[in-house]
């Protein structure tokens, strides 16, 4: 079988309803490993179609049975007993010029929790992004795992388990060890971009509150997810109209993912609607395992305490729906059918249009389904979830689309643009920029069918506007310079910098190896 029949077969497959999605996982592995040019092509291609599988809802399980699938490793690990010669292991790469770096511990990952060594598979699948929907080179990009052990005995004492295997450290040693590593980056690739993802809460506010002033990093859990939620909310509002200063946003979950979110969408609507710090803070709510968060509190960790307000306490999700009467839900709890009908039907008697956010992922853990957003609130519902669901037509042949809130649509330009401009560092502000420059882009016949998104498959498109307007902020901001090549092009409203955007990203069929 030559190039072109494999290239075919496997897309046959991919396409197939059969094939389990941890088959379709390893296909797409397999693929690129064997025909790399071609696996890109097809990825470039079928962004869309191919996304499920080399990322959310599949790598969720890709990483629990890591261990056992008998994969190549792609990354980098770097373990505690590699502490002292950190730096001399990065050296040792095959590949120096690395622009783009992805990095785990695996103490969260996605709702599934600590799965230790096996979160490569989410640095791995992450950092395919970059490529698929921004165009950085692939032979540029490095996922890594830091490996500091497990609290997840059962995978621990697992006989094919390779990660270390031993409990994860006191916080005085995972931080020396953290920071050797953040250290050695810095000396050996002075200028990479640097994403956190799937930390532990705890670690991951410490982390980004320690490095985020002084290293070009940032922490896709925390503020990726807070711009393409702040997007959704943003479109959502073109759907349904009024001010973003106007609503009142209850979450249910209060880690890393529900803080960034409400930190984020507060800090837009101080920045672009004139409200007070204190009262843009007031508009959004939260709840953790004990129910609301408020001021009469004891027992907050410091990440929930801005968002602690002056309210009376309540056990429940329904309750606090009835008491705050919120025109927004969002679920980043990992709690899986917790929007319930109660829910999702008082929510509806209170919001002629309710926006409702199931973004945990993967799909098991999704809130609530679209179809049941769609039934209990008769059509009237704008959607926007974490993992994908198909399309439904409701009893009266409304077709109605389910958008996904995929950080892919951001963080890949954001990045992409940070490398481009050498950036210093990356402020909170430019996911603000960039969750309006995508919102902005849905056409209105997207937006009539309940789409606060374009089109994934135009992803590149999408990347190349999110990627000037981030350009521009970041240059504008002095913590990065205008790319080579860029200078004398318009900047003032991104449409020139948007097709040198569009030019600088990398494509297969301009390489001629890998």
């Amino acid at each position: 079988m030559d190039v072109e029949e494999r290239h075919a077969a496997k897309s046959s497959f991919l396409s197939e309803a059969g094939p389990r999605p941890i088959d379709k996982y390893m296909y797409l592995r397999d693929l690129r490993v064997n025909d790399t040019n071609k696996y890109y092509q097809y990825m470039l291609q079928n962004a869309q179609q191919v996304l499920p599988f080399i990322y959310t809802p599949t790598v969720g399980q890709a990483c629990q049975e890591y261990h056992s699938l008998g994969i190549k490793t792609r990354g980098l690990y770097i373990t505690l007993d590699d502490r002292g010669s950190i730096l001399d292991k990065l050296r040792s790469w095959h590949t120096q010029d690395i622009q783009a770096i992805v990095v785990t511990d695996g103490e969260r990952i996605l709702g599934l929790g600590d799965l230790g060594a096996n979160g490569m598979g989410i640095s791995e699948g992450k950092i395919e992004l970059y490529t698929a929907a921004a165009g950085v080179d692939p032979s540029k990009c490095l996922p890594i795992a830091l490996d500091a052990g497990t609290n997840n005995v059962a995978l621990r004492e697992h006989p094919e388990y390779k990660g270390l295997r031993r409990p994860r450290p006191k916080m005085e040693e995972y931080d020396a060890f953290v920071d050797e590593f953040m250290q050695a980056l810095k000396a050996w690739r002075p200028h990479v971009l640097l994403q956190f993802e799937d930390f532990g809460n705890t670690n991951a506010f410490r982390i980004l509150d320690k490095y985020q002033k002084s290293f070009c990093c940032f922490n896709d859990d925390i503020q990726g997810t807070a711009s393409i939620t702040l997007a959704a909310l943003l479109g959502a509002l073109r759907i349904r109209g009024g001010r973003l200063s106007e609503q009142r946003i209850l979450f249910l979950g209060a880690g890393e993912a529900a803080c960034g979110i409400a930190t984020l969408i507060s800090y837009c609507m101080h920045r672009r609607e004139g409200l007070s710090e204190e009262d843009s803070r007031q508009r959004c709510f939260l709840i953790d395992s004990k129910g609301l968060v408020c001021a009469s509190r004891n027992d907050l960790q410091h990440h929930k305490q801005p968002f602690a307000h002056d309210v009376a306490f309540t056990s429940s999700l329904i309750e606090a729906v009835r008491v705050l009467k919120p025109t927004a839900l969002i679920g980043v709890s990992a709690v899986p059918n917790t929007f319930d009908e109660e829910v999702i039907r008082t929510m509806a008697e209170m919001n002629e249009r309710p926006i409702i956010f199931p973004l945990s992922n993967p799909t098991s853990l999704s809130e609530c389904t679209f179809e049941q957003a769609v039934k209990w609130t008769d059509g009237r519902v704008i959607f926007a979830s974490g993992s994908p669901f198909d399309p439904i037509v409701d009893e009266q042949g409304q077709l109605h689309n389910a958008p996904q809130a995929n950080n892919a649509y951001i963080f890949p330009a954001v990045g992409h643009a940070a490398i481009l401009t050498k950036a210093k560092t990356i402020p909170p502000a430019v996911f603000m920029v960039a969750a309006e420059q995508l919102a902005a882009m849905s056409t209105i016949k997207e937006l009539s069918v309940g789409s606060v998104f374009p089109q994934f498959s135009n992803i590149r498109n999408i990347s190349a506007a999110v990627m000037a307007a981030s350009v521009r902020f970041l240059v504008n901001s002095g913590v990065g310079t205008i790319p080579s090549g860029w200078e004398g092009h318009d900047s003032g409203e991104g449409v020139d910098w948007r097709a040198m955007a569009a030019g600088s990203m990398w494509s297969p069929a301009s390489a001629s190896r890998l």
